[in-house]
């Protein structure tokens, strides 16, 4: 790579004059742009050496990559005479004379508190259908499975136990990460939430029918009547005693002594909260949750289909907002609620808003003769289908603008008839072509065809309308095609940098990551602050910042080890590092050190990123291990191209 060239690139479609401040992180140019509209977006996009660019809180992100951004930008500043930045400092331009906006930091914290418990959920969500698809008469026949295979009812038994649990339960996994979000202690959030659905009292779905039986029992404490009444299966309650334990730990950490604030202040956040929960904070916002589920099954009820067509329509731009992110609440007390609301109507919604982008996307596909455009869509296109949009419509549909408008008629229109059939959702899980698992049973078939709606009445008019205006277009820098070369990568196997959790790359909450611009790889939830080599090579990415590595191992890989998110703004704080660029390191070597308990504090992400940042060099690149971890466990394999039959690599 050019790296003046792509700087003088960079600038001539951003404008020369259009950059109020500039910094960088390990691998995007971060820029504050005086007017978005002047951007050349389709050079940009066109541009071989940038892989893709998005905008979030203000700032202008262009992604370049490991190795290579600190160059660029080191040639952008020469050439702008701007004076040199740290992400605070575009994150304080990207934010100056902007109000804050309660409404988004309300959302922001929904997110983040919903977020963490999304994967029990959807376990027991998916648990939940196949107990249903067990259960369900007419669905294969008269007769259930389990009617007709009478040794499966234990199975089905069992399955509905496990299926319960996260729901029931609820509280206890909201007090833990709302707890944590809010600056408690996570297991004392935990704690309050077993408090609250613990068994001696009368169970949370039942208190209506007892308090109108009157057959409540009270505790009396100095006369005042105080029910004893759980919480199981509510959100809001939770929500607030959380927000509530979290201050008073906080308060009491702050103002007991040291040799008495570990014993004391617990028991007295603890009792404190308790009282709060059960005379006061419990029973009124019991009642406000039960009238918000009211509220939206009237509204479902009254609205009826023209509502669910209006509320398809608007969906993908309701994500582009953010505003999605409160949604898991809303549904979480409808499906907890499933008995008097029959189900949630928002699922089946995002269904048909993501494979209406999904299709549309994959329509610019067969259109195209961009291989640059082609090789965004197939991979965008099939992760929508999948239910993850945000490559589709950030990365394609979006800036293309007609294939998100068809997308999102082909949606309402789809949603007509889900509103038309009653089609909801009983379980959480993918929303996506697979969704129908989570579907009631008797709507299945009503589903698979509005699904089919979406998907034919997205793709034809996108299709058509891209082969009228996009015409013959190639790549503006695509080269001329060449004879295949052998690539010559040997077959490599990475091992763990950090103990910990191991998850998808795809569940990070960065797109740059979730979407794999950068590459594939693995995310983990670290347990441990040391961080090491996951192979022998040369370092060749360090930061001042110390929040990043880069390394290309002695068998070729280009491999990015990224701690945390956004942890570039610290600056090097919470972080130590043992290497420098140019220095050789043997798998297992310290590399460097975070503090991972600061970072939490601090209200950052500490995942840790391992991105293979050129696996197009590899035919396959795999993730190992799913579970827990240790440093120097095997964790990606990659898999060299085969062979073709002239005895030529493959190409990638």
């Amino acid at each position: 790579m050019n790296h003046k060239e792509v700087a003088t690139r960079v600038l001539a479609a951003v404008g020369p004059n259009n950059i109020q401040a500039a910094a960088h992180c390990a691998t995007r140019l971060r820029l504050v742009i005086k007017d978005e509209s002047k951007i050349d977006q389709k050079a940009l996009d066109n541009d071989p050496d940038v892989k893709g660019t998005f905008e979030t809180n203000g700032q202008y992100q262009i992604i370049i990559g490991p190795g290579d951004v600190d160059n660029v930008y080191d040639a952008l500043i020469a050439k702008t005479g701007l004076k040199e930045a740290t992400p605070d400092d575009i994150k304080a331009a990207a934010s100056a004379g902007k109000k804050k906006n309660p409404l988004m930091d309300f959302l922001k914290v929904l997110s983040d508190i919903f977020i963490p418990i999304i994967p029990a959920l959807v376990a027991g969500g998916l648990l939940m259908a196949l107990n249903n698809v067990l259960t369900a008469e007419h669905l294969f026949m008269a007769k259930s499975v389990v009617e007709t295979y009478p040794g499966l009812k234990g199975v089905a038994e069992m399955i509905n136990a496990m299926a319960s649990a996260p729901f029931t339960f609820l509280p206890i996994l909201l007090g833990f990460s709302a707890t944590k979000r809010f600056g408690g202690n996570p297991y004392l959030g935990a704690a309050m939430g077993m408090i609250m659905v613990l068994p001696s009292l009368v169970n949370g779905y039942s208190v209506a029918a007892v308090m109108a039986a009157g057959k409540m029992p009270y505790w009396n404490i100095f006369g005042l009547k105080v029910a004893q009444a759980g919480y199981q299966g509510q959100v809001l309650p939770v929500l607030a005693v959380a927000y509530i334990l979290a201050t008073l730990e906080k308060f009491f950490h702050k103002h007991i002594k040291s040799a008495f604030d570990f014993t004391f202040t617990p028991m007295l956040a603890i009792v404190i909260t308790g009282f709060l929960t059960f005379t006061i904070v419990g029973p009124v916002l019991r009642t406000v949750s039960d009238a918000l589920t009211n509220g939206l099954v009237g509204l479902y009820n009254t609205t009826g289909w023209i509502g669910m067509g209006i509320f398809g329509l608007l969906y993908s731009a309701i994500v582009i907002t953010g505003l999605h992110q409160t949604f898991p609440a809303i549904e979480t007390q409808l499906l907890a609620n499933v008995a008097k609301t029959g189900g949630s109507f928002i699922f089946p919604v995002a269904s048909m808003a993501n494979i209406s982008q999904g299709a549309a996307t994959l329509a610019i596909f067969f259109a195209t003769k961009s291989q640059k455009q082609r090789a965004l869509t197939s991979s965008a296109g099939i992760s929508a289908l999948l239910g993850i949009t945000e490559p589709a419509i950030f990365g394609v549909n979006l800036k293309m603008k007609f294939p998100f408008i068809f997308a999102a008629i082909a949606s309402g229109i789809a949603c007509v008839f889900l509103g038309l059939f009653h089609v909801l959702a009983v379980a959480m899980g993918p929303a996506s072509v697979i969704g129908f698992i989570s579907i009631a049973s008797k709507s299945i078939p009503a589903f698979m065809l509005s699904a089919l709606i979406a998907f034919v009445v997205a793709f034809i008019p996108t299709f058509i309308y891209a082969k009228r205006t996009l015409g013959n277009n190639v790549d503006a820098t695509e080269p001329t095609p060449k004879v295949a070369q052998p690539i010559m990568v040997s077959d490599e196997v990475l091992t763990a940098p950090v103990s910990g959790l191991s998850e998808s790359l795809r569940d990070v909450d960065d797109k740059v990551f979730s979407a794999e611009i950068m590459g594939k790889g693995v995310a983990i939830i670290p347990t441990d602050n040391k961080v090491v080599a996951p192979a022998s090579g040369t370092i060749t990415v360090t930061y001042d910042s110390k929040h990043a590595y880069g390394i290309k191992t002695t068998d070729g890989a280009e491999v990015l080890i990224h701690l945390g998110l956004d942890t570039v703004n610290l600056n090097g704080k919470y972080f130590t590092t043992n290497v420098k660029k140019g220095d050789q390191v043997h798998q297992g070597d310290l590399l460097g050190t975070f503090d991972i308990k600061q970072l939490k504090t601090a209200q950052y992400d500490p995942t840790v990123m391992l991105v293979v940042t050129n696996t197009n060099d590899y035919s396959n690149v795999e993730r190992l291990k799913t579970t827990n971890v240790t440093t120097g466990d095997q964790i990606i394999a990659l898999t060299e191209p085969a062979a073709t039959t002239s005895g030529v690599a493959a190409t990638i």
